[in-house]
């Protein structure tokens, strides 16, 4: 996402960008994007839709970002994650300037997961799965 000019918030705006995105989209369409693992499966059919509907990334980017940060927004919700800036060695990486790092310390990129499903499709790149198997989660969900 960040070689296209949309800006990509700080770690500080991250959940305030996911929550106008999300009162965005479900005012709309009526999504059901209430930050529960399961919504996760919606993330991935809209990014299928996206692909089927021939949007570039270009034409996709902000909507891409909007879903990117709503995943990284269930992981801090559910998972016990923060946001945070990566730092240089992080961004060369991820190729993002931000994301998420779980209560065990590890880092996890939800902007980039967000681009993967929509560059390569398919169940491999679920954004569901990614959570589901994803090392360094909470025990339990966080409120």
């Amino acid at each position: 996402m960040s070689t296209v000019d949309e800006r990509v918030p700080g770690a500080h705006e991250m959940g305030p960008h996911a929550a106008a995105f999300v009162t965005g989209v479900t005012a709309r369409q009526r999504l059901p994007l209430d930050y529960s693992v399961a919504s996760l499966r919606i993330v991935d059919f809209l990014i299928d839709g996206l692909r089927k509907g021939g949007a570039d990334r270009e034409r996709a980017q902000r909507t891409l970002l909007g879903l990117g940060a709503y995943v990284g927004e269930v992981l801090v919700r559910r998972a016990g994650a923060v946001w945070v800036d990566f730092d240089a060695d992080q961004c060369a990486y991820f190729g993002q300037p931000v994301g998420v790092r779980m209560p065990d310390g590890r880092v996890w990129n939800p902007l980039g997961k967000v681009l993967n499903r929509f560059e390569l499709g398919g169940p491999k790149e679920s954004l569901q799965i990614f959570y589901l198997t994803l090392h360094g989660r909470a025990r339990r969900a966080v409120a």
